[in-house]
């Protein structure tokens, strides 16, 4: 019985100047992806799926390297489209996010749909699990679009209240064939002591 696992990056390195896409891992982040690279619940897996955002590429890449396998970019698995607004400070940002997750059939000042980001990353975990192979695969991507595939899942309607603990570093874990969730969202650290 094979696993797939959904994994958000943890913290990034915030630069208003820079494009969100383009934001790498803080050293906070590093630290907690390497910190979990290593972990016995990873031993199985075979294939690693990344977004092709910065920060999801360098957490995929962190634990790749630890299992001695290459990671799969797909470009299309990336966070909810928020160019319209770019960067927000923090508590803008979190109205911004409470206002996506309400309101999933409208465009929230420019923003992606939540049902167009929910049908896209849908459709990009669903091709790849649909490719021949054995063993585990982890996913590497966004807490959002995490959050959407999670609900999903889950058969649950879009709602913020199944999003991510603060902070990022999330996972959640589903059974690669009949997609039942294992689990919901759990920091890296707390699955990585199992």
């Amino acid at each position: 019985m094979a696993i797939a696992r959904y994994l958000s990056h943890p913290q990034v390195q915030i630069d208003p100047a820079v494009p969100v896409p383009d934001w790498g891992l803080s050293p906070l982040g590093l630290a907690r992806t390497q910190a979990f690279a290593g972990a016995s619940l990873l031993h199985a897996t075979r294939r690693i799926v990344s977004s092709g955002e910065r920060k999801a590429i360098e957490t995929a890449q962190c634990i790749a390297s630890v299992l001695g396998i290459a990671v799969e970019i797909r470009h299309a698995m990336h966070e909810n489209d928020r160019s319209a607004t770019g960067y927000l400070p923090p508590p803008e940002f979190e109205a911004m996010a409470d206002a996506f997750f309400a309101s999933p059939s409208l465009s929230i000042r420019g923003w992606e749909r939540a049902v167009d980001a929910q049908a896209r990353i849908l459709r990009e975990v669903e091709a790849v699990l649909a490719e021949p192979g054995e063993g585990d695969i982890l996913f590497v991507g966004h807490g959002g679009v995490g959050t959407l595939l999670l609900c999903h899942l889950g058969a649950e309607p879009i709602a913020r209240k199944r999003d991510q603990p603060g902070g990022g570093g999330n996972l959640f874990a589903f059974d690669a064939a009949t997609r039942i969730v294992h689990h919901a969202w759990r920091a890296m650290e707390e699955v990585a002591g199992q």
